[in-house]
């Protein structure tokens, strides 16, 4: 639900502001209030006042009305710019931002993942790398270097080579009988499906790290996994177009935690 945005406006011309991406199911958003506490945290970074969450729920609400997505799967994004004024770098002393949603339909992934390594970096000591504004260039170049080589998904590595992420996705992954995750440190988006995962492994006492480490690490993998808020658990079927081995324990691990999330949801 929109009105449009000016020609002026900040996140257009500068990629300021923030977004968020929720599931709404048959009309019914889900975690709402975790996603504008994010959104929240971004923008104590960015600098921006905090939107009105009552406005924002309202607008949500209205996009998927607008849609007609009453039924079914939908993404609905929620977009929070800086809006208009300033001339280049400088905000107005006070802004005045601006607040919209749109909703789209959201259909399962019919198929298991397959991930490619992408050349593009992510840089882990931008304050921006652990909030989602609206300066994600990067991430579009990597999920167009998967398309390119018939990937469904990019993973990225951070300037000091560590892994990352997805392009839209945080990464897991099992090996020994333990799943991996990269730190956040490694500029790495707090994920609300990330978070129902390290609390699925804690509560099944399962083994985890959280860890800074190559690519290499991911050719050694009995199974991968991304997760994000609109696919659950996404399993990956191939990494750098090879087949992911079939290995007993971690397909056990695996759909432990799959069991363990999907009552939590």
């Amino acid at each position: 639900m929109s009105a449009g945005v000016p020609l002026s406006d900040r996140g257009l011309l500068l990629g300021d502001g923030l977004f968020e991406t929720l599931l709404a199911l048959d009309g019914v958003l889900q975690d709402p209030l975790e996603h504008l506490a994010r959104m929240a945290r971004g923008c104590a970074v960015l600098g921006l006042p905090l939107p009105d969450s009552e406005l924002a729920l309202s607008l949500m609400q209205a996009a998927i009305a607008d849609a007609g997505l009453e039924r079914g799967r939908a993404a609905v994004r929620l977009t929070y710019t800086a809006g208009s004024g300033g001339r280049g770098l400088v905000r107005p002393q006070d802004p005045s931002p601006s607040l919209f949603a749109t909703a789209a339909p959201s259909a399962l992934p019919t198929a298991p993942a397959r991930l490619a390594l992408a050349r593009v970096r992510r840089n882990a000591s931008s304050p921006t790398a652990h909030h989602k504004t609206l300066a994600y260039l990067d991430n579009v170049m990597a999920r167009r270097e998967a398309l390119a080589v018939d990937a469904d998904e990019a993973v990225l590595c951070n300037t000091d080579g560590h892994l990352a992420c997805a392009a839209a996705a945080n990464l897991f992954w099992i090996e020994g009988g333990v799943v991996f995750t990269p730190d956040l440190a490694c500029g790495v988006l707090p994920g609300l499906a990330r978070a129902r995962v390290l609390a699925a492994a804690g509560a099944l006492g399962q083994a985890l790290q959280v860890v800074k480490i190559g690519p290499e690490a991911l050719d050694r993998a009995k199974a991968i996994f991304v997760t994000n808020s609109l696919n659950g658990l996404w399993v990956a079927s191939h990494w750098q177009g090879q087949p992911l081995p079939t290995d007993t324990l971690a397909m056990q691990i695996l759909q432990a935690l799959i069991d363990q999330v999907s009552l939590n949801v």
